[in-house]
């Protein structure tokens, strides 16, 4: 599957929900790990569990296997490898305490190419 189209597909399984400030940083340039990181907050530790579980469910329907998921039930925060895009979904404390978006933003804008060079 495309990343875009991944990438769409996890968001509309988090609207599906009902989640909270989704956001989207394309980090393609800033690391090899992935390409989209997707960003929700939930209410409460189970409705961040449901939304985690509902991507879940809604890629492998598309035939995405996840590699990986981090945290559980009463967890504040939960985090979906899916390869290309990486699902962070964080009460609203831990993502103001984290705050993911600013951290990926004051990177330094290097390409993977001059990483790579340099290596």
């Amino acid at each position: 599957m495309q990343t875009e189209a991944l990438k769409n597909l996890v968001i509309d399984a988090l609207e599906d929900l009902k989640a909270q400030e989704i956001s989207e940083i394309n980090v393609s340039k800033l690391t090899s790990v992935t390409d989209i990181m997707v960003i929700a907050t939930g209410t409460s530790s189970r409705h961040i569990a449901a939304l985690a579980n509902n991507v879940q469910v809604k890629v492998k329907e598309a035939g995405v296997k996840p590699l990986g998921c981090e945290g559980d039930n009463g967890s504040d925060w939960v985090l979906l490898d899916l390869g290309d895009v990486v699902l962070h979904v964080m009460l609203p404390e831990t993502r103001a305490l984290y705050d993911l978006e600013r951290l990926w933003s004051d990177l330094p804008r290097e390409t993977r190419e001059e990483y790579e060079q340099r290596s």
